[in-house]
């Protein structure tokens, strides 16, 4: 007997504004129930203490996650200090608190700039991070705790937004896999007072800013409209930052057998976004890759339906 499918074949990316509390899997259930959406997932975890742009994609878009996993974030953090937890942030338990009454925020300066550029990390047990093929946290709420390998990250910036007594407002733009109550744990440390991030605000998630937020109120009230799909972006905006290339004839076809074609004035190197030109306007096809000897390798392309 034949199983009819559940949801819908729908296609995009919707950049949720995470609220607090909520957990990246419970959003990407939520969100699959609202489109009525056959296929969702995220683009990298945000733990439930952290709200903002948390990127789900929907359909053919999710086989262009990895591409958001991959890319660069940005947060704003508010850092405690004088307390440290087991876990890093406001969620955990109180290991230490530590009077931070005599640190100056010249004393701040100076310890942030061992936390900026490339750095090692030793990922938190209640991390996402791996080990044996279990979550660390899942070990941690066991009380059970392994060894870490320490894991290089790139901290582009790293500046103090904002301080007061014992509270520690950051900006913090990073490479994929860092984490910031990891800076926020070693930074206390450093500063010989211990700190934790009691919140957490993900601004920047690749090409995705604050702009392109959406709530779960505004969906509700898009899919009163009958408008809800309008809230989705396209699939190429997952990888925006890429330069274009643009196919027509004979290269179209090739490429699209999984062939490496020649193609006039593509880019010299790097990772492309792939259009095929029909009419007058360009339809998204996938993502390749310059191959060393100049032709264009497709890399991730979507079924023409």
């Amino acid at each position: 007997m034949a199983h009819r499918k559940r949801g819908r074949d729908v296609s995009g990316v919707v950049v949720l504004d995470k609220p607090r509390g909520m957990s990246s899997n419970d959003a990407v259930q939520r969100v699959k129930r609202r489109f009525d959406a056959r296929k969702v997932g995220h683009t990298g975890s945000l733990d439930p203490l952290a709200t903002g742009v948390l990127p789900l994609c929907l359909g053919d878009a999710t086989k262009f996650s990895q591409y958001l996993l991959t890319s660069d974030k940005r947060y704003v953090a508010g850092l405690r200090l004088g307390v440290a937890t087991d876990s890093g942030d406001a969620d955990g338990k109180v290991l230490e608190e530590r009077d931070p009454g005599d640190i100056t925020r010249a004393d701040v300066e100076a310890a942030l700039d061992d936390f900026r550029g490339d750095i090692e990390q030793i990922p938190s047990m209640f991390s996402a991070v791996k080990h044996q093929g279990q979550p660390l946290y899942k070990l941690a709420r066991q009380g059970i705790e392994v060894e870490r390998q320490a894991r290089p990250v790139t901290v582009y910036s790293n500046e103090i937004v904002d301080f007061a007594d014992d509270a520690l407002t950051i900006d913090v733009h990073c490479s994929k896999g860092t984490y910031v109550r990891t800076i926020a744990h070693d930074l206390g440390e450093a500063l010989g007072c211990g700190a934790h991030v009691y919140e957490l605000r993900r601004t920047v998630a690749g090409p995705y800013g604050e702009d392109d937020l959406v709530t779960f109120e505004e969906m509700d009230a898009a899919a009163d409209g009958g408008c809800l799909d309008d809230l989705l972006r396209p699939i190429a905006t997952a990888v925006g930052q890429w330069p274009t290339v643009e196919l027509t004839g004979a290269p179209a076809f090739y490429l699209k057998q999984g062939q490496p074609v020649l193609v006039p004035h593509a880019p010299t190197e790097g990772w492309v976004r792939l259009y095929e030109q029909e009419e007058t306007r360009g339809r998204f096809i996938g993502v390749g890759e310059i191959l060393d000897d100049g032709r264009v390798a497709p890399r991730r392309l979507i079924a023409r339906t």
